[in-house]
């Protein structure tokens, strides 16, 4: 009997798949050498190329200095990455050095910039709330310009097709260490 036992349990471990949860895909940066000086670091970007999302210890969002509901804010975002009407208090519309296949000297926002910065006292659903909702607005354009381009979604496309999308709709957040900013704490 311990034997059949034995070998049920064994079976079942076998054949049963886990549940894995997964975190939020972000590119980290590399490992600083350590003959670094912080010095090296100042790079220049344009204020125009910087989108500022902060999230208060209320859960309030506020973007570039406008308060905001968080229903709205991929709709921003999707207006700022793409910057469709060449605004100059946009970010800037370049032809990439590197040739991009199947876009060739299109004109792409791809020095923009999406700071996210949150409060301390942040709740973690609000946090999840407004990354959720900065990455669907990257799925959107994606899958916007795979339709309009190519006549197929986003992940139908082979991956050089998706390559070449990813590259126009390169996904740019940076997310600052959490700081006090406001609201109740």
């Amino acid at each position: 009997m311990a034997d059949i036992a034995f070998l049920l349990l064994t079976f079942f471990l076998m054949t049963a798949s886990m549940g894995t949860s997964s975190g939020i895909s972000r590119r980290l940066p590399p490992p600083i050498p350590p003959d670094h000086k912080q010095d090296d670091d100042i790079v220049e970007v344009n204020r125009r190329n910087i989108l500022i999302v902060l999230v208060n210890s209320n859960n309030q969002l506020m973007v570039n200095g406008e308060v905001m509901d968080v229903h709205r804010l991929r709709q921003k975002a999707k207006e700022f990455i793409t910057n469709k009407y060449d605004d100059p208090h946009m970010p800037e519309k370049l032809v990439p050095e590197e040739v991009i296949p199947f876009f060739e000297n299109v004109p792409t926002t791809s020095k923009h910039v999406i700071s996210l910065q949150n409060d301390r006292g942040t709740q973690y659903q609000a946090y999840i709330t407004v990354q959720n909702e900065l990455m669907a607005a990257y799925r959107e354009l994606r899958e916007e310009l795979a339709r309009n381009r190519f006549g197929i979604a986003f992940s139908d496309l082979d991956e050089e097709r998706r390559n070449a999308i990813q590259k126009v709709f390169p996904q740019n957040i940076s997310e600052a260490e959490p700081r006090n900013y406001g609201g109740s704490n």
